[in-house]
C-alpha cells in the first residue's frame, strides 16, 4: 500500500476531506515556500549535518556506507541538545481530545509558520513501513541549525532509494494522504512553556514546536503511521518482535511490549548463547495484521540507548549518529564517544540495520505469543493469561516505571508505579480501538498472552537470565504452569525463590492493591479513552477471588 500526494485538480478541496483539513493545509503549505530546500539523498543530508554548527565529527567510520547510501569516508556524527534530553509527554495535544479547540491551535500554528518565513528550512521524505503491504510516505520540514535531526530522521526510517521507489510505486494506493511533520525547535509560546507537539491524526499531520530532541521527531512520525495502520486493519505495536527458527523446523514468533528500560530491546536482540537461529523484525515499532496475524516492521534502523555499550564495545561498529552523548580523545588522538550517561541521562544512538545479523521486514507466519513487560512487585516472573478479555485488559493497564527517555515535569516521582496502555504513550486515537484490536488478536488469531515481570518480585530482583530462560521454556514447550492461587484464567511458572504465597495475607493484600490501582486507572479514563465495562469486570473478578481466601 502507498499513500496519496498530488491529486487531480478536480479532487482538490473539501470534497477530499482526508487530504484537506484546516490544520493539514496550514502545515502542508509551509513545505512549498521559497525558503525551503529539498534534501533528496542521505549523502546530501550527511554533508549538511556534518557542517552544521555544533556537530562533533568523530573518527568512527560507518559500517557498509555504500549499502546505506553514504560516501565511503562518512563518519559517525554526534549532536547534543541542552537541558532536555527526553520526550515531553506534557507537551502533547491531540485534535479531537477534550479541551483541544481547533480554531485556537490553528491560529497558533499559522503564527508559528509565519514566524519561520525568514529561516532557511530543509525538507526530506522517507518511507515508514518496509513491505509492499504497508508503506507510508512521510515528509519532515525543519529549520537550518537542526540538520542533524533531519539526517537522523532519514536514517531512522527508510530513504527513497531506487529499490524502495520501485516497491512503493508498485504497491496499492490507499485513500490516505502522506504524512506531514512540521518542526521548529526554536519556537516558544507563553501558553506552552515546555513546547507543543500537536497532532491531527485524522489527517496525518503534526507540528513539533519547541522540541529539539530527535526522539520527538521519530515517535511523532510513528504516531501518525501507526494511526494509519489502525484504519487499515492492523494493530500498532510499540515493542519488539523476533522469530525463533527451531532445530526441528518449527518457528515461534514472539512480540514483547514495554516502555524504555523494560527490557524489550534486550529480549529482542538476545542471542540466547547461540542456542537458536533468530530472525529479528524490529525492537521498537511494528504492526500486526488482524486479518492473518502476520507482522511488518516500520523502520530499518534502531534507536538505542548508549549507556549499556562501553566505548570499545563491538556493537558500536553499527553506529550511524549519536544524540546527547559526550566525546573525548583516545590514546591514538582519535575523537570517540563517551557512551556512558555521564554528560546527561538517556544518551542515544541510531544503529544500522546490520546490527541484527538476521533481519526480516515481514513475518508471514502468525505471531504466536505477546509478552507484556511490566515492573510490578506483586507479580512472579511470568504469568500466562488465558482469557482474551483479561489479556487485553492487562495490556491496557500495563504497569511500569518511568525511564530517562522521558522528560518529567517538576514534582513527578520517577519511582512511582505508572500505567501506560500497551506500552504506547504515542496513541492519538481512542484507547478502545487498541483494546478491541488486541482482544481480536488473542481471540480470533489465538495468540497466547504472557506477562513478564522484568523488575522485582517482592524484594527480589528478576535478572535478565531468568527472563530469557522463561522465554526459552515457553518456545520449547517445557514450561509447566500452575493456577495463580484462586484466580481463574491466570497461571504462573514455578521458579524457586519467586513463587507467590497465597497463605500470606500480606501478599494477597499487595496483589489486590495492584489490581485496584488498575481499576482506579480504568475508572478515571475520560470519554476519549473509555474502555468497555467488561475490562473492569475482568479485574473485579480477580479481587473477589482473592478476597474469598483471606
Amino acid at each position: 500500500m502507498s499513500t496519496l500526494l498530488g491529486l487531480n485538480k478536480k479532487d482538490i478541496g473539501t470534497n477530499t476531506p482526508l487530504m484537506y483539513s484546516k490544520i493539514r493545509t496550514i502545515l502542508e503549505t509551509a513545505f512549498y515556500r521559497n525558503n525551503v530546500i529539498n534534501v533528496g539523498t542521505l549523502k546530501e543530508a550527511y554533508n549538511l549535518a556534518k557542517n552544521s554548527p555544533g556537530t562533533v565529527v568523530t573518527d568512527l567510520p560507518i559500517y557498509k556506507t555504500e549499502e546505506i547510501g553514504l560516501e565511503e569516508d562518512s563518519k559517525v556524527l554526534i549532536f547534543n541538545d541542552g537541558d532536555r534530553t527526553g520526550r515531553t509527554a506534557a507537551a502533547r495535544k491531540i485534535l479531537g481530545d477534550r479541551g483541544v479547540d481547533e480554531n485556537e491551535y490553528a491560529g497558533k500554528l499559522r503564527e508559528a509558520v509565519f514566524s519561520s518565513r525568514k529561516k532557511k528550512m530543509y525538507r526530506a521524505s522517507v518511507c515508514v513501513g518496509l513491505h509492499e503491504d504497508f508503506m507510508v510516505r512521510a515528509h519532515l520540514l525543519i529549520p537550518e541549525g537542526y540538520e542533524n535531526v533531519l539526517y537522523s530522521w532519514m536514517l531512522n526510517f527508510q530513504d527513497f532509494n531506487d529499490e524502495i521507489k520501485v516497491k512503493y510505486d508498485n504497491s496499492e494506493t490507499i485513500e490516505e494522504g502522506d504524512i506531514f511533520v512540521y518542526s521548529d525547535p526554536d519556537w516558544s509560546h507563553e501558553d506552552h512553556p515546555v513546547g507543543l507537539t500537536f497532532f491531527d491524526s485524522d489527517h496525518n499531520c503534526a507540528a513539533l514546536l519547541g522540541m529539539r530532541y530527535f526522539g520527538e521527531h521519530k515517535k511523532g512520525t510513528l504516531t501518525l503511521a501507526w494511526t494509519i495502520a489502525t484504519r487499515c486493519g492492523y494493530t500498532p505495536c510499540h515493542g519488539g518482535q523476533k522469530r525463533y527458527n527451531l532445530p526441528n523446523g518449527d518457528k515461534f514468533v514472539a512480540g514483547v511490549f514495554g516502555l524504555s528500560g523494560s527490557g524489550k530491546s534486550t529480549i529482542t536482540h538476545a542471542k540466547h548463547k547461540d542456542k537458536y537461529d533468530v530472525t529479528v523484525l524490529h525492537d521498537d515499532a511494528f504492526i500486526i495484521s488482524n486479518d492473518d496475524g502476520s507482522s511488518i516492521s516500520m523502520e530499518p534502523s534502531y534507536f538505542d540507548k548508549t549507556q549499556d555499550y562501553p566505548t570499545d564495545s563491538p556493537d558500536n561498529k553499527y553506529l550511524l549518529t549519536m544524540q546527547n552523548c559526550a566525546a573525548t580523545m583516545d590514546d591514538q588522538g582519535k575523537i570517540v564517544p563517551v557512551t556512558e550517561d555521564i554528560r546527561n541521562g538517556n544518551g542515544r544512538a541510531i544503529k544500522s540495520k546490520y546490527w541484527s545479523p538476521n533481519r526480516a521486514y515481514k513475518f508471514e507466519k502468525k505471531c504466536d505469543a505477546i509478552f507484556w513487560l511490566m515492573k510490578d512487585e506483586s507479580m512472579p516472573p511470568v504469568m500466562k493469561v488465558n482469557s482474551s478479555t483479561l489479556a487485553a485488559t492487562l495490556g491496557a493497564t500495563l504497569a511500569t516505571k518511568r525511564s530517562s527517555a522521558e522528560h518529567l515535569l517538576k514534582g513527578v516521582d520517577s519511582n512511582k508505579l505508572v500505567i501506560e496502555p500497551y506500552a504506547n504513550p504515542f496513541r492519538t486515537y481512542p484507547l478502545c480501538n487498541d483494546y478491541k484490536k488486541f482482544k481480536s488478536l488473542f481471540k480470533e488469531r489465538e495468540i497466547e498472552c504472557y506477562i513478564l515481570n522484568t523488575g522485582f518480585f517482592l524484594h527480589r530482583k528478576i535478572t535478565p537470565e531468568i527472563t530469557l530462560g522463561i522465554i526459552e521454556s515457553i518456545i520449547e514447550k517445557k514450561g509447566g504452569f500452575k493456577k495463580f492461587g484462586p484466580v481463574d484464567n491466570i497461571e504462573y511458572m514455578e521458579i524457586e525463590g519467586y513463587n507467590p504465597n497465597f497463605d500470606d495475607v500480606n501478599y494477597i493484600n499487595l496483589v489486590q492493591s495492584r489490581i485496584q490501582t488498575r481499576l482506579d486507572f480504568i475508572g478515571e479514563l475520560r470519554e476519549f479513552n473509555r474502555l468497555p465495562y467488561e475490562a473492569s469486570e475482568s479485574l473485579y473478578k480477580i479481587l473477589e477471588k482473592l478476597e474469598s481466601i483471606k
